[in-house]
């Protein structure tokens, strides 16, 4: 624990259920977090129920308001040593087709807001500290599906820009890690019906966030490696036929 009483991480979009639970990972590992959301709160109050005050700074973060990133980072007290972006928004298929709102929201916080911030922090050269970014993506963004394609879109454009800047930054000795995640149980897939046996918990899900290690892609779950492997080399013929 005392080899990170230095360190500081800055989770973006800290209100989801993952995020909550990486904050109190990141803190048994002895680091500052920075927890920042649009939703604070709700933060706050989850941070004080956990007496986490001492040790979790909670800010106000918009993903969809670009104009106001550069400013947030600017104001940091500290610049982060490990950035998590956990922002997501999702809607079904179906309403995503016929409400382009629903789309562009999809578009804004799971992709747009992430490449704005992130560009941002990766750019400081001045930020000696930084020595890793890891993004939240999903398993939907592996193959286009019927079922959730507009959403896949989103997160497989995240996953490809993620890899692109660990390219970029493989120079600074600063690891990009992308996890590809698949069902959790949390407030974002409430109302759909999933597989039992295939989700998640998001205290289980946030273990692999905190122990990231060098690889690009770290899929939680030896079921959904195995899916993710699958979908990987399907023929397209086969990738139609799925929901």
């Amino acid at each position: 624990m005392d080899q990170n009483t230095n360190k500081s991480v800055l989770i973006l979009g800290a209100n989801s259920d993952v995020a909550k639970q990486c904050i109190l990972q990141y803190f048994q590992k002895g680091f500052s977090v920075i927890a920042a959301s649009r939703n604070i709160n709700s933060l706050e109050q989850f941070v004080s129920e956990n007496h986490l005050n001492s040790k979790v700074m909670v800010l106000s973060f918009d993903a969809v308001d670009f104009d106001s990133h550069q400013k947030f980072y600017d104001d940091l007290s500290v610049k982060p040593h490990i950035v998590v972006y956990a922002a997501g928004f999702l809607a079904e298929n179906e309403k995503a087709l016929h409400d382009f709102g629903s789309a562009k929201q999809m578009m804004q916080v799971n992709y747009m807001g992430a490449v704005s911030i992130l560009n941002i922090i990766a750019m400081d050269k001045s930020n000696k500290n930084l020595e890793r970014i890891i993004g939240l993506s999903s398993l939907s963004g592996v193959r286009g599906r019927k079922s959730n394609f507009v959403y896949g879109s989103t997160k497989a454009a995240f996953t490809t820009y993620l890899a692109g800047l660990r390219q970029e930054l493989r120079q600074r000795n600063i690891v990009v890690n992308a996890l590809v995640i698949g069902y959790i149980d949390t407030k974002i897939n409430q109302g759909l019906v999933l597989n039992k046996n295939l989700i998640m918990q998001p205290d289980y899900v946030a273990k692999f966030i905190v122990n990231a290690g060098h690889s690009f892609t770290i899929v939680p779950d030896f079921k959904w490696k195995i899916i993710y492997f699958i979908l990987k080399i399907l023929p397209e013929s086969l990738v139609a036929k799925l929901p």
